[in-house]
């Protein structure tokens, strides 16, 4: 992987990379969490083993290189694989819209299925896609779309490598994407609503494969502690950590706070960074975790616009896909509007959607729209695994042998393959 990253490196360099004729570039999606950045390197590394073209393929982080710092987990994901960060590529290092205008550009999206409004102008050169979100993607003959609601989406590029080429697999590759696995999939373990069987049945392969991998509940643990590790950092940075933006008619952001609500200051600060960064209303998502390891979690809305942040509170309150069970608690901030969580499975990533079915409810005037007619054909499913209302995997994993997945995997690979 290390020499895979320096010629990436160096050819990007190199004039510019006037050099290369074309560029296909490998992008996770804008959090570059653990799981799209091992996303993002694995499947470009996969492709440029098994796609032999002119073609230079490259991971791309999708955040600043200044950012990464606040990426604690991923930078201890790649110390302790002795992967040094500054081989990474980020999207300050490789002018996209340069390339693209000059048809020098192919685009795979990991991770993520539709590109954000930021990045429309580069949907001319997406050629594939393979995310485990909620499909947003329109269908196109020219853009092949692996979509699959399991945990992580390292599941699904794992999948791909056991198919295609499962000799370019190394122990370096493997416990990455083993790593991203295990996070995402809160240590495999089915009471926290992520993990599916094909995440359990590619865990379990890679664990066969690879005895030497580390035993998931330690992985977890110190990737886990990693993630939260905040020390040093300033609100601002925390915000940053995380943090999902959406805008239609006004501008939110979705982040995770790592201090309590009752931080003295904390009002100026938030308002500070709104100013900053251009933001009407901030939803933070508080999480701690209680004597069993279960998580607890409180919910904030801050705006300094009430009507705003009533009619967002109102509609989190009101929100059945899913139901959050928001309780709520004194705030000592005026413009803070706070509850604590009932239903902890609900993460950021399943706040999202709603967030956007309330900006996409608002009418011309700021108000919501009625939409009761609609709603139950507009708003799509529960993911089975989401366990919001019950899911197959409540009475545990199931039962896989070394031979159940031999067999599987065997099958799954391409005739005349290695």
């Amino acid at each position: 992987m290390e020499e895979f990253l320096l010629s990436c490196h160096r050819a990007v360099q190199g004039s510019s990379g006037e050099a290369v004729s074309e560029f296909h570039v490998v992008l996770g999606n804008e959090s570059c969490d653990v799981d799209s950045m091992v996303c993002a390197l694995a499947y470009a590394y996969f492709l440029s083993k098994t796609v032999h073209s002119e073609t230079l393929t490259l991971p791309l982080m999708n955040i600043r290189q200044s950012e990464f710092p606040l990426r604690s987990d991923n930078d201890f994901l790649l110390r302790q694989l002795s992967l040094p960060a500054d081989l990474l590529l980020f999207r300050d290092q490789l002018d996209l819209k340069v390339l693209h205008r000059a048809g020098r550009l192919r685009l795979t999206l990991v991770d993520h299925n539709v590109l954000p409004s930021a990045d429309s102008y580069l949907e001319g050169a997406v050629v594939e896609v393979i995310d485990h979100h909620l499909l947003e993607r329109e269908p196109s003959p020219s853009c092949p779309v692996s979509v699959e609601t399991v945990g992580s989406c390292a599941t699904l590029v794992t999948e791909r490598i056991i198919q295609k080429a499962p000799e370019i697999l190394n122990q370096q590759v493997a416990q990455l994407l083993y790593a991203a696995v295990v996070l995402d999939c809160i240590n495999m373990a089915p009471s926290a609503g992520k993990v599916t069987p094909k995440d359990s049945q590619v865990a379990a392969w890679l664990e066969s494969r690879f005895p030497a991998l580390p035993p998931r509940g330690a992985l977890f643990s110190t990737l886990q502690n990693a993630k939260f590790d905040v020390s040093g950092l300033n609100t601002e940075q925390m915000l940053l950590k995380d943090m999902k933006a959406v805008s239609e008619g006004l501008n939110l952001a979705v982040s995770v706070l790592y201090v309590t609500l009752e931080r003295v200051g904390l009002e100026v600060e938030l308002s500070d960074f709104c100013l900053k960064f251009g933001f009407d209303l901030l939803l933070l998502m508080t999480i701690s975790f209680s004597e069993s390891k279960e998580p607890i979690r409180d919910l904030a809305v801050f705006s300094h616009s009430n009507s705003c942040r009533q009619q967002v509170s109102l509609y989190l309150e009101q929100a059945r896909n899913p139901v959050l069970n928001l309780c709520p608690i004194s705030s000592p901030h005026p413009h803070i509007t706070a509850y604590h969580q009932g239903n902890s499975l609900a993460s950021r990533k399943k706040l999202l959607p709603i967030v956007k079915d309330f900006l996409k409810g608002r009418d011309g005037d700021g108000r919501l729209a009625d939409m009761e007619e609609e709603e139950e054909s507009r708003v799509p499913p529960t993911p089975m695994n989401s366990l919001v209302e019950g899911c197959p995997l409540d009475n545990g994993l199931p039962h896989i042998s070394a031979q159940d997945l031999e067999e599987k995997f065997s099958k799954m690979a391409p005739r005349g393959g290695h």
